[in-house]
């Protein structure tokens, strides 16, 4: 009975230990899981993004914040008056930015250059380029025209190192329409057609334009992006773009990122760059039988997997003959580039991620809503709806048809969609751009104009590199038009214009 007694008598000391270890192993085993799961390694090394902080390791925790930050972050609203372009706070809190200065040498490679046309304010370009000038772009050719070329935003972009402003002028009109594309086929399905393809023939002219510019200031890439295009460079070490086009064997001639698009979980987004976290992937970036299995579910309502295109932006090689193909890609006179398409890194595109996209895309186009019309003025069939919802529809539905085919609220549909890999969580540009302005960079940038430029030296600056821009594009012009009675172009495809991604109806699935 004695034993019998003093076993029973040690039993509850026994469990309690088994309790209290089972406690201390849980939690333990519970963080090693969501750190090896949310870990993407990589290190920094002689590169200008990780010369912001003498803390190297900082820069990789990009891609693993924690939730309730990130929630935080997203749930911030900001007003878009000035303070919201210059920042709040006078004391740097990200360590990223410590003595930070954009000046790179002249030794760092590959020296990558981004070209844009635009009419966006400076809400809008200045965190667009400083968060690429962060993972490695040096210059910037900035064609502008509308709020962009206004003295309030042109003198700043004007005083920021690397930055080349071009004004759409009389003298830039006469130079482009000299160019050698408007003799050549590979662009001429767009001439002379209203709205987004004026638009692309444009962008196809200044991008002609930006390769003269990139070569003269020694670039060895450049890239074709929009204003509410950031690129990812997902996968790279230090998340360095140039780290990334530093590894390209040197027979690539062209570097393809796959779009992301914008997921808004909210109707009353006003900075994209810093509210929007959620992304549907690009269907080359997904395992085909998933892109095909959650086609339908994805669609959110609309015609296309994403509502506009889906055949990303690319980097090309600075080499000669290189010419525009379109705003989407490159291509050569002489040869058929190598190109690859990345596995990881990607453009995201912020696409109708405000609710006021509606109306100023409208603004931008004076075709009639009719189905007939639109057909003239946009090439993908998303943009034609919101055109003529934005054109005929009230204020209040309007807003009805944005909440049902942008807006995504359903959580279930969210958290199913996200399990799968169709919709992702990057945080990342989130977070830098969030620092930048946080350690004040912005509100630098734009006081340092304001009190070194007058607007009579800002409006003589306008004329003198406007003359200059053209003089040099015309000796150019002469050369490539010279070059172009050799050799007949006709025989080069013709230019990729926006796409949508590929659609997998009831009749693909049964013969599959």
């Amino acid at each position: 009975m004695a034993g019998l007694y003093t076993s029973l008598r040690q039993q509850p000391s026994s469990s309690a230990t088994k309790l209290v270890l089972l406690l201390t192993l849980l939690p333990l085993t519970l963080a090693l899981f969501a750190f090896s799961l949310q870990w993407r390694g990589g290190e920094l090394d002689d590169d200008p993004s990780s010369m912001w902080s003498s803390h190297d390791e900082e820069l990789s925790t990009f891609s693993r914040m924690d939730h309730e930050t990130m929630m935080n972050m997203e749930t911030h609203h900001s007003n878009s008056d000035c303070s919201h372009i210059l920042g709040h706070g006078s004391a740097p809190s990200f360590p990223y930015f410590k003595d930070l200065k954009f000046n790179y040498d002249k030794d760092f490679e590959p020296k990558i250059c981004i070209t844009t046309s635009t009419s966006a304010g400076l809400d809008q370009i200045l965190p667009w380029m400083f968060y690429h000038k962060v993972i490695g772009v040096s210059n910037f050719f900035m064609f502008v025209e509308g709020k962009a070329a206004s003295p309030d935003v042109s003198k700043v972009l004007e005083s920021i190192p690397g930055v080349k402003v071009v004004y759409r002028t009389r003298e830039l009109e006469e130079q482009q329409a000299r160019s050698r594309i408007w003799n050549e086929t590979w662009l001429s399905y767009f001439f002379y057609k209203p709205c987004n393809y004026e638009l692309f023939v444009k962008q196809s002219l200044n991008m002609e334009m930006a390769i003269v510019m990139a070569r003269e200031a020694d670039m060895d890439w450049i890239i074709h992006l929009d204003t509410d295009e950031l690129i990812h460079p997902d996968g790279a070490r230090g998340y360095s773009l140039r780290q990334l086009l530093a590894h390209m064997p040197n027979n690539v001639d062209m570097v393809i990122f796959p779009n992301y698009e914008s997921s808004v979980e909210r109707d009353d987004v006003t900075e994209p760059f810093t509210e929007v976290s959620m992304f549907k992937k690009n269907f080359d970036h997904l395992p085909n039988e998933v892109y095909r299995e959650m086609h339908s579910e994805s669609l959110h309502g609309n015609p296309n997997y994403f509502l506009t295109y889906g055949n990303g932006k690319s980097a090309a090689r600075i080499q000669d003959h290189l010419r525009p193909n379109g705003a989407h890609r490159w291509h050569n006179y002489m040869k058929s580039p190598n190109e690859i398409k990345l596995k990881v890194a990607a453009v995201l595109h912020f696409t109708y991620s405000k609710f006021s996209d509606l109306t100023s895309r409208r603004d931008r186009c004076s075709c009639k809503p009719t189905k007939e019309d639109v057909k003239r003025c946009f090439m993908l069939e998303f943009d034609r709806n919101a055109f003529v919802v934005a054109s005929t529809a009230s204020n209040d539905e309007m807003l009805h048809w944005y909440r049902e085919h942008v807006v995504w609220t359903d959580k279930t549909e969210k958290l199913k969609l996200l399990r799968k890999g169709i919709l992702t969580r990057i945080y990342a540009p989130m977070i830098i751009i969030q620092g930048l302005r946080e350690a004040g960079v912005f509100r630098s940038v734009i006081e340092s104009a304001q009190s070194s430029v007058s607007t009579d030296k800002l409006m003589e600056s306008i004329d003198n590199s406007t003359s200059t821009d053209i003089s040099s594009q015309s000796h150019q012009s002469r050369d490539i038009r010279t070059t172009s009675e050799v050799f007949d172009f006709t025989a080069h495809k013709p230019a990729v214009p926006p796409l949508s991604p590929p659609v997998y109806d009831s009749d693909f699935d049964s013969e599959s």
